[in-house]
């Protein structure tokens, strides 16, 4: 694959609007990676300046209305504010490709934020914030989510998904609803119940002061408390999701429950066992691995046939790894090129042939 950096034309240009750890993170890396010309806004002055003291931007600005044009607009805020940032990119940062990097997508990809704003969210954080703790190497290796809607513009996806490769992550196209749903299950519904673990294990403890913490507890509720400010927001965006997936957790516990108090030994040991080994099926799963195919077709010159290719590939399990589009000489028609699983490449090619057929 070919990234940003390595053609001849100008360096990749790109906006960022929020300077903490995941910001901070993304300019270091477009820096490095990618040899991008980073420009910065943050509300408070105090990190852009130390945002441009450790290198993470080569300039800063005051108001998002200063950016002027770009490649690539990346906004990090914290949930609640990211609609609007998000806007402020779509009206002020002309000709880019605007995204984000908030946990919860449903309300945004609906929103009217403009034809240009592809939802985005990387799967890559630590346990600290601020930009003193960028990382250049934050996103290596992780997969990056996008959303794109139906009508986004097949060039502007492609950008963003070279721009995410270029990073280092895993760019994975995926539908908005799926991805909350996702979410819920994978992460944040595992918050509410450490911290409801957290509450239990401290009323059991009661006045007592016996050492009784061990490594399957601190294990299991590592992510109880974080962030309040920053959790609170994420719990209010999906709340629709989490709801539904605390309401399906707790039937298992009635299950769970009902299991031990039958006293069925054998039971219980199955149990154990399934638990088990759909644990590690599910941290084995991927939609990528092996080597990579090339699939290419040409399509029609239709708004949104790219998005809805890339849609139906990852309903499918099927991720992009990478991908080039062509227009045609009457630009009527386009060739695509999509690198995919070598084993996935068959069946990619008969689900793109029929969305375009």
């Amino acid at each position: 694959m070919t990234d940003e950096a390595s053609t001849d034309g100008p360096p990749l240009r790109l906006a960022l609007l929020g300077l903490g750890l995941i910001g901070g993170s993304v300019g270091l890396a477009a820096r490095e990676r990618l040899g991008a010309r980073v420009v910065g806004f943050d509300p408070d002055p105090h990190v852009r300046e130390r945002a441009l003291a450790l290198g993470v931007v080569d300039e800063t600005v005051d108001d998002p209305a200063r950016f002027g044009p770009a490649d690539v607009a990346l906004v990090a805020a914290p949930v609640g504010a990211l609609a609007a940032r998000v806007a402020e990119a779509c009206v002020h940062v002309a000709g880019a490709v605007v995204t984000d990097v908030g946990s919860t997508k449903r309300a945004l990809v609906e929103a009217e934020l403009g034809d240009r704003y592809i939802g985005g969210h990387p799967l890559a954080g630590a346990e600290v914030a601020g930009v003193e703790h960028a990382r250049a190497d934050l996103f290596a290796g992780a997969t990056w989510y996008l959303t794109p809607r139906p009508q986004s513009e097949g060039i502007l996806l492609e950008r963003l998904h070279r721009f995410v490769t270029g990073l280092g992550a895993v760019p994975t196209v995926i539908g908005h609803e799926e991805h909350d749903r996702l979410m819920a299950a994978f992460s944040h519904v595992p918050h509410v119940v450490a911290n409801a673990m957290v509450t239990a294990a401290t009323r059991a403890l009661g006045d007592e002061a016996i050492p009784v913490v061990g490594p399957s507890f601190r294990d299991a509720t590592r992510v109880a408390g974080a962030n309040p400010p920053l959790w609170a927001g994420i719990y209010t965006a999906n709340r629709d999701a989490v709801l539904d997936g605390l309401d399906a957790t707790i039937d298992l516990l009635r299950e769970a429950r009902a299991l031990l108090a039958s006293g069925d030994a054998g039971a219980l040991e199955g149990w154990q066992a399934t638990a088990g080994e759909q644990r590690r099926a599910l941290l084995d799963v991927g939609m990528a691995g092996g080597p990579l195919r090339e699939v290419r077709v040409v399509v029609p010159n239709r708004p949104g046939v790219i998005a809805d290719l890339a849609l139906t590939l990852s309903r499918a399990g099927i991720n992009i790894h990478d991908m080039s589009l062509s227009p045609q000489p009457d630009f009527r028609s386009g060739e695509v090129a999509l690198w995919v699983a070598e084993g996935h490449a068959d069946r990619a090619r008969e689900l793109v042939e029929q969305v375009i057929a």
